[in-house]
């Protein structure tokens, strides 16, 4: 019997930086990218419209940024769990997101290391934070 995928939606407004997420997601045989988008109006359509299991969504995105989003995503598509991929790394916008309904926060700069850690915690059920902010309890 197959083992069952986990239906992947892909936001990120840069198109490389897209193709590297989805390819890193790729060598993980029990996830599947189902949707790329690039702005934050896209992400609530194709949230709604697919249900996906897990979200990567950047927040600096163009028409409605990704906490925004998330706002209307955690409405549209509420068992969709929402790892966030930014530049950001400001505590305060970690803490917003988290606010905002996040079952995970990863660091661009960080991705190589932790982006496959943080969906496998999240797909376990578990919240997950960069080990940069260590220091930090966001997830309470």
């Amino acid at each position: 019997m197959p083992i069952p995928k986990v239906r992947v939606l892909l936001v990120d407004d840069f198109k490389e930086f897209r193709r590297y997420v989805a390819s890193t997601l790729r060598e993980r045989p029990e996830l599947q990218v189902i949707c790329e988008a690039s702005d934050g109006l896209e992400a609530i359509q194709k949230a709604a419209e697919l249900q996906p299991e897990l979200i990567v969504l950047d927040i600096g995105l163009p028409k409605l940024n990704g906490l925004a989003a998330a706002e209307q995503i955690r409405k549209l598509s509420p068992k969709s769990k929402i790892v966030f991929l930014s530049v950001e790394s400001s505590p305060d916008v970690v803490q917003a997101a988290f606010t905002m309904g996040a079952w995970g926060y990863v660091v661009k700069m960080d991705a190589e290391n932790d982006l496959i850690a943080a969906v496998s915690a999240v797909l376990r059920g578990k919240k997950f934070v960069g080990r940069r902010f260590a220091d930090y309890n966001f997830t309470k």
